[in-house]
C-alpha cells in the first residue's frame, strides 16, 4: 500500500463508514483488497497514485494524489462498485450517510442521525464533542480536520 504522507496536501480523499465494527480477520481482508484495488484503479488508461486504508475498524478512506492523474467519474464509479463488492462480503453498508461516529471518553461511538440529535438535545454531547467528518474532501482535511468538534462540522446543522 503506497503511504500516503507523500501524497499532496490536496490530495482527494474519500471516507466510508461501516454500520458496525469490523473484525480483525475482516480489517486485515479489507486491506488486502484495498492494496490491490489502489494498485490497480485506473483513469482513462493512466495508473492512479492511490491509498487505501480501513481506519478504526469502521472507517474505508481512499486517496488519489491527483498532481499525477486525476480521479475521472468512470474511476470513481470503478471504485464506487469496488467498495459495494466489499460491502457486501462484509455484510454491512458503507453507503450510508445518516449516521455519525463521535468520540467520547476515549471511545467511538456510532449513533443514526435521530440520536445523534437526541444526545445533543439532552446534554450528552455538545458542540466540543468531537466528531468524526467523513465528508472532508482533501488529504489536508483528513489530517487535520476529519476529527473536529461538532460546533465546528456541518453536523452542527443535524441538531
Amino acid at each position: 500500500m503506497t503511504d500516503y504522507a507523500h501524497f499532496s496536501d490536496d490530495s482527494r480523499v474519500w471516507i466510508y463508514q461501516t454500520q458496525r465494527l469490523l473484525t480483525t480477520a475482516e480489517v486485515d481482508a479489507l486491506r488486502a483488497d484495498l492494496q490491490q484495488f489502489a494498485k490497480s484503479w485506473v483513469s482513462h488508461n493512466r495508473q492512479l497514485r492511490a491509498f487505501g486504508d480501513v481506519f478504526h475498524h469502521r472507517f474505508v478512506v481512499l486517496m488519489v494524489d491527483e498532481s499525477q492523474a486525476g480521479a475521472s467519474g468512470c474511476s470513481i464509479d470503478a471504485s464506487v462498485a469496488f467498495l459495494r463488492r466489499q460491502a457486501q462480503i462484509l455484510g454491512t453498508d458503507l453507503f450510508d450517510r445518516l449516521h455519525f461516529t463521535i468520540r467520547q471518553n476515549g471511545e467511538n461511538v456510532y449513533l443514526s442521525k435521530e440520536d445523534f440529535a437526541a444526545w445533543y438535545a439532552a446534554g450528552k454531547i455538545n458542540d466540543e464533542t468531537l466528531v468524526f467528518d467523513n465528508l472532508v474532501q482533501t488529504k489536508r482535511d483528513f489530517v487535520e480536520a476529519w476529527l473536529k468538534p461538532v460546533g465546528k462540522s456541518w453536523l452542527k446543522r443535524m441538531v
